[in-house]
C-alpha cells in the first residue's frame, strides 16, 4: 500500500505537481471551473427522470417527497408551491401526483435516498438576491482595486499575463495587447450594469416567494457569480498591467465587435426585464403569453444567453471572435438554463396541456 502512495509523496514528484498548479492561470480557473460546473448539470439532468426532477427542480416545479411505508402505502410532503408562496391544488391532487411517481425495488431506494439527501439543507428562494449582491459588490471591489493599484488585483494580472509579453507567454497568458483597456472597462461596466438591474428586479419585481431551494443550487449559483466577476476582466490582464506601469490608455475607435455586443446585450437586457415584468404581474395558474413568450417557452433564459454571449463578444481578444473564458461561462449557462428550460416545458405541458407549448421553441433543440 506505501509503494501507491510513495511517488505521491515524492518530494520531487510533490514540487512538480505543486508547479503545474502554479502554471494555471487565473483564466484557466475560470474556465475549468465553468466546464466542470456544466459536465455536473448535464450528469444530473441525464440521471432517472424522477431523481433528476428531485435535484434539479425548485419553486413551483419541485418534485414532492414520497415516502413508501413498509405496508406499501404511499404518503406525499408538503405542497406544492408556485412563483408567490402559494398553494397549487388540494390534497387529493397532491396524492395523485405522488402515485403518478413510478415504483420500483431499486429505484424505490434510489429515489428515498435522493428525497433524504435534498431534504437537507432547503433554503429560500429569496436568497437569489445575494446572487446580485455579490456580482455588485465583486465589480465594485475589482474597480476600487484598479483605482488603487490594488495589490489583489496585481496578483491576479501578474498570474495571468506578463506586462512585457507581445505574442503570450509560456504559460498560456493573453498577450499585453490582445484585450485593450477599453475593452476591459465595457465588459466591466456591462457586468456591473446586468448586476444592477437584476438586483432591482429581484428586489422590486418579483413577488415574495415562501418556496425553497437545494442549497446546492445556492452555492452552484453565488460561485459562478464570484467566477464571472473575474473573467470579465481577466483576459485583458496585460492591458491593465500596462496601464498601471505605464498611465497610457488607447484611445481607438470601438471596433464593429464592440458595437454589436453592445446592442446586443442592451436588447437583451431590455426584453429580459419585460420577460421578468410580465411574470410578475401573471395571475395564479395562468401561462405567460405576452411579447417573447408567444414564441419561447422561457425567452427570459433566452436573453440570458444573450447577455452572455454579447460579453464574449466584447472582451475578445484581437484577431478572435469570442472571448475564451467567458465562452466557457456561455456553455454552462446555456446547459444550466436549457436543463431548466426544459422542466418548465414539461411542467406547462402537465399543468396547461401540451398544446400549449407544441409550438414555442426554445434556445437550443435538445430542451424542446
Amino acid at each position: 500500500m506505501e509503494d501507491l502512495w510513495k511517488p505521491l509523496l515524492d518530494n520531487t514528484t510533490l514540487a512538480a505537481l505543486l508547479q503545474r498548479l502554479n502554471d494555471i492561470t487565473p483564466s484557466q480557473w475560470c474556465q475549468a471551473y465553468y466546464l466542470f460546473a456544466a459536465g455536473a448539470v448535464v450528469a444530473v439532468a441525464a440521471m432517472p427522470n424522477e431523481v433528476s426532477r428531485r435535484l434539479v427542480d425548485y419553486g413551483a416545479r419541485k418534485v414532492q417527497s414520497v415516502k413508501v411505508s413498509r405496508s406499501g402505502s404511499r404518503s406525499s410532503e408538503g405542497k406544492e408551491e408556485n412563483d408567490t408562496g402559494r398553494g397549487t391544488g388540494s390534497e387529493a391532487e397532491v396524492k395523485a401526483k405522488a402515485n403518478r411517481v413510478e415504483r420500483g425495488g431499486d429505484k424505490n431506494w434510489l429515489l428515498s435516498l435522493t428525497d433524504t439527501l435534498t431534504s437537507y439543507g432547503q433554503v429560500p428562494h429569496s436568497w437569489f438576491i445575494t446572487f446580485y449582491v455579490a456580482s455588485m459588490a465583486c465589480s465594485l471591489l475589482w474597480f476600487w482595486q484598479f483605482a488603487v493599484d490594488g495589490r489583489v488585483l496585481r496578483v491576479v494580472t501578474c498570474s495571468q499575463a506578463s506586462p512585457t509579453a507581445k505574442g503570450g507567454d509560456e504559460r498560456g497568458g493573453v498577450s499585453a495587447s490582445s484585450v485593450t483597456l477599453g475593452q476591459v472597462g465595457l465588459a466591466w461596466t456591462m457586468m456591473f450594469l446586468q448586476g444592477s438591474r437584476r438586483l432591482y428586479e429581484d428586489s422590486l419585481v418579483h413577488g415574495k416567494s415562501k418556496s425553497t431551494m437545494w442549497i446546492v443550487h445556492w452555492v452552484l449559483g453565488l460561485s459562478y457569480y464570484l467566477f464571472t466577476s473575474v473573467a470579465v476582466w481577466v483576459e485583458g490582464s496585460g492591458a491593465i498591467l500596462e496601464y498601471q506601469s505605464t498611465g497610457a490608455i488607447d484611445y481607438t475607435m470601438p471596433s464593429f465587435k464592440s458595437l454589436v455586443g453592445t446592442f446586443m446585450f442592451l436588447y437583451a437586457s431590455v426584453n429580459q426585464y419585460r420577460c421578468h415584468r410580465h411574470l410578475a404581474g401573471l395571475k395564479k395558474y395562468s401561462l405567460p403569453d405576452l411579447g417573447l413568450f408567444r414564441y419561447l417557452i422561457c425567452p427570459h433564459y433566452f436573453c440570458e444567453c444573450l447577455v452572455y454571449l454579447s460579453l464574449a463578444i466584447v472582451a475578445a481578444p484581437q484577431g478572435e471572435l469570442l472571448n475564451k473564458t467567458l465562452l466557457c461561462a456561455l456553455v454552462f449557462v446555456v446547459v444550466n438554463l436549457g436543463v431548466t428550460a426544459a422542466g418548465t416545458r414539461k411542467w406547462y405541458a402537465e399543468k396547461f396541456g401540451s398544446k400549449a407549448v407544441e409550438t414555442k421553441w426554445d434556445m437550443i433543440p435538445f430542451i424542446l
